[in-house]
Parts: structure tokens; sequence; C-alpha cells
């Protein structure tokens, strides 16, 4: 699996309707699950972000259309990182020379 961190903030829809924030996080992780992938952690943040997830998938693509379907829905928008762990980091440096 692949490890994404997803950064996201409220859009003005998300903010007026942020009491239904959990259940739209309860059904954000069961839409990635039945997509092969899954929540690792979730963070309510302060900062230039309002909520920041680690998440797996299968690959880049998978993770492309759940993000795009985070955002149709209106209530946030994101940005995404693609993370290569400790030793993926290792092995890319080391291929340097």
């Amino acid at each position: 699996m692949t490890t994404y961190i997803l950064l996201m903030n409220w859009t003005e829809q998300g903010t007026r309707n942020v009491r239904e924030s959990p259940k739209r996080l309860d059904a954000a992780k069961k839409q990635l699950g039945d997509m092969g992938g899954s929540f690792k952690a979730f963070y309510l943040t302060m900062g230039e972000f309002d909520m920041v997830a680690l998440v797996e998938a299968p690959d880049d693509a998978v993770l492309a259309r759940f993000a795009l379907m985070l955002s149709s829905g209106g209530s946030v928008r994101t940005r995404t990182l693609k993370a290569f762990p400790e030793f993926a980091y290792r092995e890319i440096i080391s291929s340097l020379g």
C-alpha cells in the first residue's frame, strides 16, 4: 500500500455544517475502505489546514478518485502528498551515488 497525507480545509459549506463533520468523516473512512484503502490517523489541526489525515491506498489512481469524491461533496478542499516511508527515503538517497 502507498501512504498519502491529506491536507484538508473546510469550505464555507463545510463550516456551516461543521456539526455534521464527524458523520462525513465516518462516511469517508467507509468509502476509502470500500476502495481498498484505509485511514491510519486523522487530526483536527490549528494553522493553515483544518484537518490532516494519514491514509493508505492501493495506488495513486485510487487515492485521486477518493480525493475527488471528497472534494465533490462541497464540504472540504484537499491537498495530497505522497509519502515515502523511511526505508524508501534511505533507498532513494543512497541511489544518488
